[in-house]
């Protein structure tokens, strides 16, 4: 018996059934799959976040609170030159990492949204409702509340040791109290979750080293 008689082809009728069945078959799930994606990508765009507007609370706050953290950086840059505490300079580290980090995000969101990072003509906290500081100007240096005037920042510079030590503390946790307020007010009035998100972390990150601040004083007698 040769080999063609032992594994006869299939019969012709039969081979283009398959075929087409297999052709039809590829042609339905290739409809499923692609309906699919329509409707994940439909999805998708339904759920995406419109852009904030730039003078809405979500620009605001990236604007007001990059500007409040810059500040804090600042100071503990000069605090960990001014004194060799490690416990001060751990805490003047653990803040300018953290509030550098954020900052970043915030100016990073601004140009995502392709909006200015300053508003002119536009005075701070104008999105919480804010009068800011009117015609008279800023009070030496400090746009918001908590932030240092440029005399306390004069005063940290030229301070060493223990007095820098608690000058510092004391600076920072004004400076906490006014970012707290701050993010409170972008978790109320934001409309971005995840910014929402993120002013919420503020709060707790910051009454947290509040109270640390608070016994670090306590320690130093101030």
């Amino acid at each position: 018996m040769s080999a063609d008689e032992e594994f006869p082809a299939p019969e012709p009728s039969r081979r283009t059934d398959r075929t087409r069945w297999a052709a039809v078959t590829a042609v339905a799930l290739a409809l499923l799959f692609a309906g699919g994606a329509v409707t994940v990508a439909s999805a998708e765009r339904e759920e995406a976040p419109r852009t904030p507007a730039s003078l809405s609370a979500d620009a605001g706050f990236a604007r007001d609170m990059a500007v409040h953290h810059q500040q804090a950086v600042e100071m503990s840059f000069i605090v960990r030159d001014r004194t060799q505490d490690e416990e001060v300079r751990r805490l003047a580290y653990d803040i300018a990492n953290t509030q550098a980090n954020q900052r970043g995000m915030m100016l990073g969101w601004l140009d995502l949204w392709g909006l200015p990072k300053v508003e002119s003509g536009v005075e701070p906290m104008t999105w919480m409702g804010m009068g800011g500081s009117g015609d008279t100007g800023p009070l030496d240096g400090a746009l918001m509340p908590g932030m240092a005037t440029n005399a306390q920042l004069d005063e940290l510079r030229k301070a060493s040791g223990r007095e820098a030590e608690v000058l510092y503390l004391k600076l920072m946790t004004e400076h906490h109290r006014g970012g707290v307020h701050m993010a409170e007010g972008c978790v109320q009035r934001c409309s971005v979750e995840i910014e929402r998100g993120l002013a919420q972390g503020m709060v707790d990150a910051q009454k947290s080293e509040m109270l640390l601040m608070a016994d670090m004083l306590r320690k130093r007698g101030a």
